[in-house]
């Protein structure tokens, strides 16, 4: 079937290309020349700047820092770098390449759609110089048009200087002296053989193997393009040996963050918002919510995390993690991924996962504004539910059974089958609803299971929710930007934070005291000799067979979902726990940062009363066996 749909289409492939051929002997018989006068009155505009929550610029967005230079400047062994990386026959093709047009030809008539281009060098030139960045056959068609008029009308020198002075090396920075300047402090002329092998192996995904950012991507991507030069003999061997030996690293400019997801999620943001000419030109400032040191210190504590991790457990884990200011939503740090240049997915907004247990606290929300207490007791035991013709026996991670113990303990220690008694007790709606108002898109399905957290979240729908409790009840989206203002001062946009008291605050009070014990606990089980200065509470979710891993831990001032796990999804392995692989990086953000506030804003009704954490009977004081202090 699939040689059949190739062989068909190769004498419709046929046709489309002498079609082509045709159309574009006749456009080259009556049209002479291309302007080209654009380029001598190129204006680049004005960038547009990215702020910190305090005004401190921290990316922007800008056409290009582009300075041009003649050919006669670039060295021999620049040239060939790039012919070596993007069109070994650019000096004998007359602007198309024929072998790779029918090689593309297959590759799309066999998916059905264009998949796989076959550019010249020639043809990205116009491509960057007159098209859109999309992809059609009646655009593919122009743009060979195009190749040939330009072939015609210009020397093979003249394109490749042209070529060279506007293609893209990522950061902002397009043309081949601007980013030799940049990467190295040094003029074109003056490159070495691995820079130019460097520069030419940007292109393919500048973003991802720009040497300031990505240097480990990009030494792969250089060494391939010295194995092509070599290949075509523009290098000996020495030569090449000499080359991979020499460092990559670029000169140093002072970077305080890279937040490469969050700046991915602005730009295009912004691209739908304003439009991309304004973006780029238009000389905006953005005003984000960002803080720097906040942001510094969540990125060093991820990546060292993960990558001790990806060693231990699994090399495909990768996460998220964001912290939102807990009274009004503003996103302090946002990190998609362990590595922009390895995936631009970008899990803190995109990867929809089962919650888990950080689900829980609204089963016992809803629960308690039933009239229960968290000084109420329930029995730990097996339970079986018949669902269709199938008995589902939910397990708790320990498979032990504690028997009769209070709300307040089944929460600290997130009992499985006492979050089933609950729901079953309170019903679906009630949790259902409450979940709605904290933004959980879901679906929301009306199933046992449900009081486990098999509910799908991004990890910024889950930290919206488990904010609630850090903000005395009330959801406030978590969000990024502020406001845009114009080159003159002038807010052309700014953001509508959705806000709701979804809790009543004397509710949302006595869950954040109980989970408060759940990081007294943590500090004993970690043997942790120093607290915080401030209060704080958590709730760890770990999903079915470890597919995902959950820490949310709040502070008075910050509260910050982490989640772990893989892009396919699939189990991390045994032995896989929150508290082990995720915490730490809580841990060490949190401590490194500014806690300005140091106790949560209890609701003033309610009164603290010392119990026995199993059985509910009231403690003369809190150095009491088994005592712990709930709010009723």
């Amino acid at each position: 079937m699939v040689m059949y749909r190739i062989i068909t289409g190769i004498s419709a492939g046929f046709a489309i290309i002498l079609a082509g051929l045709c159309g574009a002997l006749f456009y080259v018989l009556q049209h002479q020349y291309i302007d080209f006068s654009s380029l001598e009155n190129y204006r680049p505009g004005h960038p547009s700047i990215v702020v910190d929550d305090e005004g401190n610029e921290w990316a922007r967005f800008q056409l290009d820092r582009r300075e041009p230079i003649t050919y006669e400047k670039m060295p021999a062994h620049l040239i060939n770098a790039f012919v070596s990386a993007e069109d070994w026959r650019f000096f004998e093709h007359n602007g198309l390449s024929w072998r790779g047009i029918m090689r593309s030809m297959l590759v799309n008539l066999y998916h059905g759609r264009i998949v796989q281009g076959a550019s010249t060098i020639t043809q990205q030139l116009v491509k960057l110089l007159f098209f859109e960045n999309t992809r059609s056959f009646k655009r593919k068609v122009k743009e060979q048009i195009y190749a040939l008029l330009v072939e015609r009308q210009c020397t093979k020198e003249q394109i490749i200087e042209a070529y060279l002075n506007h293609v893209y090396f990522g950061c902002g920075i397009y043309g081949v002296e601007a980013a030799s300047q940049r990467f190295w402090g040094k003029s074109t002329s003056e490159l070495s053989i691995s820079q130019s092998a460097t520069l030419a192996g940007i292109l393919q995904l500048p973003e991802a193997y720009c040497p300031i950012n990505y240097p480990l991507s990009s030494q792969k991507r250089r060494d391939l393009v010295l194995y092509n030069m070599r290949h075509l003999k523009f290098i000996d061997d020495a030569a090449y040996q000499e080359a991979k030996k020499e460092d990559i690293s670029c000169r140093t400019v002072e970077t305080v963050i890279k937040a490469s997801h969050l700046k991915e999620a602005i730009r295009l943001f912004m691209e739908e918002t304003v439009g991309k000419d304004l973006l780029y030109t238009g000389g905006l400032t953005i005003q984000t919510t960002i803080n720097i040191d906040v942001q510094a210190r969540a990125e060093k504590a991820f990546t060292q995390r993960l990558k001790e991790l990806r060693k231990k457990i699994n090399e495909q884990l990768d996460g998220a993690l964001i912290s939102v200011e807990a009274r009004t939503g503003e996103i302090k740090a946002l990190i998609g991924g362990y590595d922009f240049a390895e995936s631009q997915y970008n899990r803190a907004l995109q990867a929809r996962r089962q919650m888990g247990s950080i689900f829980k606290p609204l089963i016992y929300s809803a629960a308690i504004q039933k009239g229960m207490t968290f000084a109420d007791t329930i029995i730990d035991e097996p339970v079986e539910l018949v669902i269709g013709n199938e008995v589902w026996k939910p397990r708790n991670w320990y498979r032990d059974f504690f028997g009769e113990v209070t709300l307040a303990y089944s929460l600290a220690r997130s009992i499985n089958t006492i979050s089933v008694k609950l729901l079953q007790d309170v019903g679906y709606d009630p949790v259902i609803q409450l979940a709605k108002k904290c933004r959980l898109e879901g679906p929301i399905n009306e199933y046992p299971s449900l009081a486990l957290g098999c509910i799908d979240a991004t990890t910024k729908e889950a930290i919206g929710m488990f904010n609630i409790f850090a903000n005395s009840g009330t959801y406030v989206e978590p969000h990024f930007i502020r406001f845009i203002k114009d080159r003159w001062g002038k807010k052309i946009w700014r953001t509508n934070v959705p806000k709701e008291q979804v809790l009543p605050q004397k509710i949302a009070s006595q869950v954040t005291k109980v989970m408060t014990i759940s990081m007294q606990r943590i500090k004993k089980l970690m043997r942790q000799k120093t607290d915080l200065p401030c209060e704080a509470f958590s709730k760890t979710g770990t999903t079915n067979d470890s597919r995902s891993c959950y820490f949310a831990g709040a502070t008075p001032s910050l509260t910050t979902i982490i989640y772990l796990g893989r892009d396919d999804n699939q189990p991390l392995g045994e032995h896989v726990y929150a508290l082990g692989m995720a915490y730490p990086i809580w841990r060490e953000l949190n401590e490194g940062i500014k806690q300005p506030i140091k106790e949560f804003a209890y609701d003033s009704s309610l009164r603290e009363k010392c119990i026995h954490e199993k059985t509910g009977e009231l403690l003369a004081h809190k150095n009491m066996p088994g005592a712990i202090s709930v709010y009723v």
